[in-house]
This record gives C-alpha cells, sequence and structure tokens, in this order.
C-alpha cells in the first residue's frame, strides 16, 4: 500500500510549485483532484506540443483527476461544497487574499472540514510588506542575496528554479507531511503559509556564518563556493566544453594538481588564488575533454566532465537506478524516449494518463 492511498487533494495551484508539490502527493498513493478555470491553466499552452497537448503540463499533472470550475460563479462554487468536506489537503497558489475574496479562504473551508490541511504557496508569504509583490524566481532569488555572491563580472541567470521546486514544491510536501502527523495525534488540520523567499536563505547559509563570524559578508564573487577558489570553478577544456572542479579537501586538491600537472609555486593557492585559478585554467584548456576523462577517473578528485542533459540521461548509471523507465506510446516517442521518474507517465492519445480516475475530466 502507498503511504498516501486514501487521501484526497485539491489542487487549486498553476505553473510549477504547487502542481509539482501535489505531484509527489498523487506519486505516494493520494488522489488528487486538479481545480482549474475555464480553458485550462496557462501552462496547457507551453510548448513544446505532443499531439495538441504541452509536455510540460503533461508531466507535472499527470495522475490527476482534472475538474473545470469558475470560482467567481457561485453555482460552481456550490460544486466544490461536497469536495471541500471530504479533502484532506488543499493547496493554492494564488497571491495572498484571492482565495479569501472568491470565498474559499482557510476560515472558510476550516468551517466545512475541521480536518483539512491549508496550504498556501507564494512568492513572498500570506503577510508582510511585500506579500502582494510580484515575482519569479529570479526575483525571489535576487530578493535573498543568493544572486549577489556571483562573480561581479560574469553573472549568469541559473539553470534551475531553485525558488520554485526548494522553496516552493519542497518545503510544501514536507510541512503538508508534518501537518498530516500532527493530524493523527491532535484530530485537527491547519493553515500552512509557504514563501518561496523564505527557503532561498537556507541556501545561504554558509555566506551568513562567514558574514556573522567574520563581521563581513562576501562580496560578489568571493564566496568559495561561488567563484572564490580556485578548487571550486568550471574551466573550459581545448575542445570548449567544461570540467567541474570540486576539489575543495585538500588531499581532492593534491591529487587533481598533480593530475593536471600544476606547478608547485601555483598548487599553494593561499599564496594568489587568482594566480592559481589562472595556470589550472591554462593546463585544462589545453587537452580536450575526452582527453581530461580518463586522468580525472583515474585521479578520483572530484574533477568531471560536465555532461549535457541529454548524455546525462544516457548515462549507464542512472539508467541502471530506473530514473528513465517510464516510456511514452504514441508519436512524441518517436522524439523522445523517455522522461524521469517521478515527473513522467504514459501518455495516451496525446494527453496525461489519469490513473484512479480515467475519463472524469470535466
Amino acid at each position: 500500500m502507498q503511504p498516501l492511498a486514501g487521501l484526497t487533494v485539491l489542487d487549486f495551484s498553476t505553473l510549477l510549485p504547487g502542481p509539482l508539490a501535489a505531484l509527489m502527493l498523487a506519486e505516494a498513493g493520494a488522489e488528487v483532484i486538479k481545480i482549474e478555470r475555464p480553458g485550462g491553466e496557462d501552462m496547457r499552452s507551453f510548448p513544446p506540443l505532443w499531439d495538441g497537448e504541452s509536455a510540460v503540463y503533461a508531466m507535472l499533472n499527470r495522475g490527476k483527476t482534472r475538474l473545470t470550475l469558475d470560482l467567481k460563479s457561485e453555482a460552481d462554487r456550490a460544486r466544490l461544497e461536497p469536495l471541500i468536506k471530504r479533502a484532506d489537503i488543499l493547496i493554492e497558489q494564488f497571491r495572498p487574499g484571492v482565495m479569501e475574496r472568491l470565498g474559499l479562504g482557510f476560515d472558510a473551508v476550516h468551517g466545512l472540514n475541521p480536518k483539512l490541511i491549508y496550504c498556501s504557496i507564494s512568492g513572498y508569504g500570506a503577510a508582510g510588506p511585500r506579500a502582494q509583490e510580484a515575482g519569479h524566481d529570479i526575483n525571489y532569488i535576487g530578493a535573498t542575496g543568493m544572486l549577489a555572491l556571483q562573480a561581479a563580472e560574469h553573472p549568469v541567470v541559473p539553470p534551475m528554479l531553485a525558488a520554485d521546486i526548494a522553496g516552493g514544491s519542497f518545503p510544501a510536501v514536507i510541512n503538508i507531511l508534518l501537518a498530516l502527523r500532527t493530524r493523527d495525534r491532535s484530530g485537527k488540520g491547519c493553515r500552512i503559509d509557504i514563501a518561496m523567499t523564505d527557503a532561498m536563505f537556507t541556501f545561504g547559509w554558509y555566506a551568513m556564518a562567514l558574514g556573522l563570524a567574520a563581521g563581513r559578508f562576501p562580496g560578489p564573487g568571493e564566496l568559495a563556493l561561488a567563484g572564490g577558489s580556485p578548487r571550486y570553478q568550471i574551466y573550459p577544456a581545448k575542445d570548449r566544453r567544461l570540467i567541474a572542479c570540486g576539489a575543495l579537501e585538500q588531499k581532492f586538491w593534491n591529487a587533481f594538481t598533480r593530475a593536471i600537472g600544476l606547478p608547485p609555486e601555483l598548487a599553494d593557492d593561499r599564496r594568489d588564488p587568482a594566480a592559481t585559478r589562472a595556470g589550472v585554467a591554462r593546463l585544462i584548456a589545453a587537452k580536450t575533454s575526452e582527453e581530461w576523462r580518463p586522468v580525472f577517473a583515474k585521479a578520483d578528485c572530484c574533477a568531471s566532465v560536465i555532461a549535457s542533459l541529454e548524455e546525462a540521461m544516457r548515462d549507464p548509471h542512472f539508467v541502471e537506478r530506473g530514473l528513465f523507465d517510464h516510456k511514452l506510446e504514441n508519436e512524441a516517442s518517436r522524439r523522445i524516449s523517455a522522461l524521469p521518474v517521478p515527473i513522467a507517465e504514459q501518455f495516451r492519445d496525446g494527453r496525461a494518463t489519469v490513473k484512479r480516475a480515467p475519463g472524469k475530466d470535466d
């Protein structure tokens, strides 16, 4: 039996944070009913399309029963009442105050179902001076000091949505599970307020520790794990492919510098970190990534060739662990052969499979 079998989730969320959280609950056995406005949520139109349906929408919303309702309609809201009364969890992702204006705020639904766990996900939380401020992942990371730790001369847009997933989806699931455990003891539901920005400070633990201990916070590019150390860097090889060096500990740094032939005077990176970094860069650039690959494998020094996403999905290690076992069964399978678990499912007729209630889209 799956751990959340028998629980019902009402998913009012859109785009990424809430839908992914609800998907994780569905993966654990919960019945998820996704409430969508007429015409569907915005992500339904996101490319690429497979047989007319958005691939990203299907990945995040598979296994959910979809119910179309106009939440501004009194009649449609009335259809929600029996669902609210039997639901265990509600997830919403509107700006603070929207659900209250619709008559679906925590106090209203808690009156119908005192056992309901009500989880709200927003950028800055339910209260505070910035609660109504619009934003996306890059704004939430920027508001919490994370982007400022980058080297000022080489700022990059992060290649992952850390605030949406690590600040929204993951804390939502964790706190919902904690709330379920509390409800087992008390018999009562609760309100959960997830602010995506709040969790971003967790990623600044090292910089905060240094700043509080030394009385000075690291400036752009000064933090060892954000470009400030030659031991933790990305170096281009001769073929322009990138090498990830994470040789922080002395034993790994010694093995790395020996493997690449770095002169002893540069291997002591305390003397002149910039000179050491430049020396490493020159040596790495002298050979191709394929020439470096066996060298680093033999040295076991926390250095490796950076893989493309396509290469990573074909890596025998990840394949053997079953991360890509879900196959596509329609025309899309000619273009893409697998999607990662747990956010993958078979597609039939171009639509995400609804495991528990096929055909109940309304």
